[in-house]
């Protein structure tokens, strides 16, 4: 009975939280430029270790060029990297790109994949990629965990993990589903506002009552 109790404060704790982060941050969504799933999935790939301030300055002309699946194929490995050198680790992003290009014209028709389980057989594709793709792209719910998700989550006492995944699944518990997407891009604002990795701000924060984290600042 007390465990259940508990599950309940922390989904109504949950649910505090996410109506005062998105009053302060109601335009809270990825901040990577994009006018369609391809485009978002190839985003993605690009934003690996790389700001995304950088990667909407690369496909700004990238995806002016690159309009399909088969264009990214038809381009020279070589040439397809340089277009996107600013964003490192070109030669294995461009290497993803197109791998990942190829299995969508020959297993989805041309198409984006829509499940999980798809998304995540593309080369440079993970579970949190995954879940920008679906969230974002289709509307389909799912818990986003980045750097800022890890530490914001974890200082507000909504998981003790530090695999993503295992965070991932502790954020689903306690936050509604029709909420998983929104409730990621709440906690990356907060995140880069707000809760910093070195000095948060906990006297602006606006959920600081709701949170535990034991190293407040003053």
């Amino acid at each position: 009975m007390g465990k259940k109790v508990t599950v309940a404060a922390e989904k109504k704790r949950a649910v505090a939280v996410y109506d005062r982060l998105q009053e302060r941050y109601p335009d809270a969504t990825v901040t990577l430029d994009f006018k369609n799933p391809l485009q978002l999935l190839v985003a993605t790939i690009l934003a690996a270790q790389c700001t995304d301030a950088r990667v909407n300055i690369v496909t700004k002309d990238l995806f002016k060029k690159y309009k399909k699946p088969r264009d990214y194929l038809a381009a020279p490995h070589g040439e397809l990297a340089q277009d996107i050198v600013q964003c490192g680790f070109f030669n294995q992003k461009a290497k993803s790109i197109q791998k990942s290009c190829d299995i969508i014209l020959r297993e989805h028709g041309g198409k984006v994949p829509r499940t999980m389980e798809e998304l995540v057989k593309l080369p440079g594709v993970g579970r949190k990629t995954a879940n920008v793709i679906l969230g974002v792209a289709f509307g389909l719910p799912g818990v986003i965990v980045d750097t800022h998700v890890r530490r914001v989550s974890a200082r507000l006492g909504f998981t003790k993990h530090t695999d993503p995944d295992k965070i991932e699944q502790d954020l689903m518990r306690v936050v509604p589903e029709e909420r998983w997407t929104q409730f990621s891009h709440l906690l990356v604002f907060h995140g880069r506002n707000i809760c910093a990795a070195r000095k948060p701000k906990c006297p602006e924060c606006p959920v600081n009552e709701l949170c535990p984290f034991p190293k407040k600042t003053k």
